[in-house]
């Protein structure tokens, strides 16, 4: 267990990399690609780098060649500079080579993969689980990073042991990982194990939950980012700098993360696209045909969400336009 003293001693100005998880938004049953390509370059203008074909992409519903499809349309937009990839595994064994064709796509557009789990690596022994990953992140020349995901995003997500996560630490293919436990204390003895072992190892917070583990040691790789990068990179902005405004503009994104990350967790895509398109970033919050939706209610709460973030120019015009069309019966409202 990790002391609550302890926990505080980690809390310091520092600078952040910070990449957000891109929606891949839809129009109907296609994607939406003008809408992806205009979320990408938004992403990357404001600060962040971006990560695709991610849980927060549809990665696990698109097909192989639908995935190198939004690798292309990324390279397209942003030239030369980096961005993530999920990698995924065809294939129903833990055999190596099912993840290297994915390795090998997301490296040939110059891009950086990130490992993704499979439902047949939850058996494995962390020894062997280790020497998976090694095997894996291998075909990639500039290496990789691996991902752990709680179940309760998606059923292939797994929460490594701590023996897992030290074995991983000591394969130098990878540079660094994504935490998506949801769970703090988890993430907390992840940093103190890392500072031991193998401290330029970067451990990226995908806990949507608690956003300002940033604060503690973690970067971050977030669905939420997606919501509003630019606000992220200001956020992120004031703790490097050592700026009070931190607080408020965590606090302000945390509500959002509350928000859009209640349970079921996997429709917090459904939540960002309705939020985009409030705050007139798309033409529609579609999202891919096998996702789960949040009810059309959603916005009131997004409304409030997006005028704390000060995102809305005209709060009144944006309830009328982009909230009421999309309820039943207008609810009272208390506050403009």
């Amino acid at each position: 267990m990790t002391s609550l003293e302890a926990a505080w001693r980690r809390l310091a100005p520092r600078r952040v990399h910070g990449i957000a998880a891109v929606l891949l938004p839809y129009r109907g049953e296609g994607v939406d690609w003008k809408g992806f390509e205009a979320h990408v370059a938004r992403t990357c203008e404001a600060g962040l780098d971006a990560a695709v074909n991610m849980d927060t992409g549809f990665g696990d519903l698109l097909t192989p060649a639908e995935r190198e499809t939004v690798l292309d349309a990324t390279r397209g937009v942003l030239g030369s500079a980096v961005f993530y990839a999920g990698a995924y595994p065809e294939g129903a064994g833990d055999e190596p080579t099912h993840w290297h064709r994915a390795i090998r796509a997301v490296a040939a557009r110059g891009a950086r993969p990130v490992i993704v789990q499979s439902r047949a690596m939850h058996a494995l022994p962390p020894d062997a689980k280790a020497e998976l990953y090694a095997a894996i992140a291998a075909a990639a020349p500039d290496g990789a990073l691996a991902f752990e995901l709680s179940p309760r995003f998606a059923p292939h997500g797994e929460i490594w042991s701590e023996e897992t996560f030290e074995r991983i630490l000591a394969i130098a293919a990878i540079r660094g990982s994504k935490h998506s436990s949801l769970e703090r204390e988890i993430e907390l003895r992840r940093l103190t194990l890392r500072d031991r072992v193998r401290p330029e190892y970067r451990l990226y917070t995908g806990n949507d939950l608690a956003i300002d583990l940033v604060a503690s040691g973690s970067d971050y790789l977030l669905g939420l980012a997606t919501f509003s990068p630019a606000s992220f990179a200001a956020r992120d902005r004031a703790l490097e700098e050592g700026d009070a405004s931190f607080l408020q503009r965590n606090d302000a994104l945390q509500h959002l993360g509350n928000v859009g990350f209640r349970e079921p967790i996997p429709a917090y895509k459904h939540a960002a696209a309705q939020f985009l398109h409030l705050v007139g970033h798309l033409d529609g919050d579609d999202i891919h045909p096998r996702a789960p939706r949040r009810p059309g209610s959603e916005r009131i709460l997004l409304h409030d969400c997006a005028r704390r973030l000060g995102l809305l120019d005209d709060p009144e015009r944006a309830w009328r336009e982009r909230v009421e069309p999309y309820l039943g019966s207008p609810p009272v409202r208390t506050q403009p």
